[in-house]
Parts: structure tokens; C-alpha cells; sequence
């Protein structure tokens, strides 16, 4: 018995009827739906939720939902809509050379570690108040990332923010939404300015997954009682240590490997896998 998650709060006559006819009755579960079904099809499931709009999703085999204590999310592209390295090559005219090199990162073409240390030498004698300008001008959360910390907290769920971008943007919006624990790459200043160099260690797929086993030794916690979500190939190592992983309007290559995806919707739809079980 497979239970199918659709990730929508208000099925019309029509939609009830097509998805009825192809996958079962579905019952209305707090803001989503649900069909339990002996004989679900991967393609057949997909070609429907592309056709509605609709993500659908199957819970898999083994996840226990009451047992979830953690979610460790990546930032960029994730839980905000901008990569913040991009934003701030334009800072520079630069964007595009930038964003090319992020894009291919994201798919899996270049090494992470790499791929940072290139973009940001590009950074090089901007003065550090672009930073600033980035965070309040162009900065802003993906739909339903409110609503889902909110529903976190209200399930006593600990949020992790981890990001291959950097801490003069994850320190802000912990300080803003009230977020648990955050890692980021320490972007070295001087002057005012940027020097073009990382401080430390960069935080790369590695270390995100390295995040995610030290938070539960910190949490008393195992990696089964954890949901991680990302959209890039960076995120991979982090989301297969994880007990759910979900790719979010992610790059193929983490479509592919990840438990469940979430397409069309906004961040709170995650809250359709913890909550109604």
C-alpha cells in the first residue's frame, strides 16, 4: 500500500474527477490530499501531476513522520529566490559570467569548492555595502518559507539553514525568522572591502552533510528523524544522509536522486509530509 501526498489545499470537481480516475479517491487531510493505492506508477504519477500542476507525491515506504526533529534546508534558490553570489556580481557588472559558473555548480558539471573559490575572486574590491544592498533590495524569501518555519515551531521541529553562499546573509535571516542553526562560508574583508577570498574552510557538499550528522549528535537525534531540502548538486551528500529528502524546484540530477519533489508548490508544502500522518 503506497500513500500519495497532492500537495494542494482545494481540489476542484474536475481535478477530483481526473485524479479519481487515474490514481483513487482522494480525502482531504488538513491543507492537502491524500489516496492510498496498491498500484502506483511512478510515470503514470508524474504524467499526472505535470498535466494538473499539481505536486504529487509518494510517502515513502518506512518515513515516520511523528518522529521528525530536524529540517536542514540549503539557502539560495531554496529557502530565498536569488543566489547571493550572483546578486552581488552584479554589483559589478559581472553577473553573468558569475551566474554561469553557479549554474553549472548547481548541476553537478564543476566542483563546488572550486567553482566558489573562482566566483568569488571575481568579488575582489567591492566595497562590502553592496552586501548590504543585496540583502535589502534584492533578497527575498521563496513562497511559503514563512509559513513553514511558523509550522516547524509549532510541531517543536528545530530548523537548520546551511548554505555554500555566505554568513552576512544567513546570520540576517536567522536574527530575522528566528531560525535554530546556520552554516555558511565567511566571505574576508578589508578595509571595507572584499578581498576575493574565503576565511576557512568553504562549506561545500561535504560539509553540509557533515552539518547535518553533527546536529544530531547535538539533538540526540538519529539521521532518520531528519528532512533535508535543496535545489542544487551540492545538496546531495547532505539530503542522502537525511530520512526524507526533498528536492525543491531543484536541477534533474537532484530531482532524480532525491525521496520526493516539490515542483509547482511553495516551501509550505513540506509541512504536507509532517503533518496529517
Amino acid at each position: 500500500m503506497t500513500t500519495l501526498i497532492l500537495h494542494e489545499n482545494d481540489l476542484n470537481h474536475d481535478q477530483i474527477k481526473l485524479i479519481t480516475e487515474i490514481l483513487g479517491r482522494p480525502e482531504k487531510v488538513n491543507n492537502h490530499y491524500r489516496i492510498k493505492t496498491t498500484n502506483y506508477c511512478l510515470d503514470t504519477t508524474k504524467a499526472l501531476s505535470k498535466k494538473i500542476g499539481i505536486d504529487i507525491n509518494p510517502l515513502p515506504k518506512g518515513f515516520n513522520a511523528q518522529n521528525i526533529r530536524l529540517v536542514i534546508s540549503d539557502m539560495d534558490s531554496t529557502l530565498i529566490g536569488i543566489e547571493c553570489v550572483d546578486e552581488i556580481a552584479d554589483m559589478m557588472n559581472l553577473k553573468p559570467q558569475v551566474a554561469a559558473i553557479t549554474d553549472a555548480a548547481m548541476r553537478g558539471e564543476c566542483d563546488f569548492e572550486s567553482s566558489l573559490t573562482q566566483r568569488v575572486a571575481l568579488l575582489k574590491g567591492l566595497e562590502t555595502r553592496a552586501l548590504e544592498t543585496v540583502f535589502n533590495e534584492r533578497l527575498f524569501l521563496n513562497p511559503g518559507a514563512e509559513a513553514w518555519l511558523q509550522g516547524l515551531k509549532n510541531q517543536h521541529i528545530a530548523f537548520a539553514l546551511v548554505s555554500g553562499g555566505f554568513t552576512f546573509f544567513t546570520d540576517r535571516l536567522q536574527k530575522q525568522l528566528d531560525i535554530d542553526y546556520t552554516l555558511a562560508n565567511v566571505l574576508e574583508e578589508n578595509n571595507g572591502y572584499l578581498t576575493g577570498k574565503v576565511v576557512g574552510n568553504i562549506v561545500g557538499a561535504e560539509a553540509k552533510a557533515a552539518f547535518l550528522t553533527q546536529l544530531c549528535k547535538t539533538l540526540n537525534i538519529t539521521s532518520d528523524q531528519t528532512i533535508a531540502i535543496g535545489d542544487g548538486a551540492n545538496d546531495l551528500l547532505m539530503m542522502k544522509e537525511a530520512g526524507l529528502s526533498i528536492a525543491y524546484h531543484a536541477k534533474p540530477a537532484v530531482q532524480q536522486q532525491a525521496d520526493v519533489s516539490i515542483n509547482f508548490g511553495g516551501l509550505d508544502k513540506v509541512l504536507d509530509f509532517i503533518t496529517g500522518a
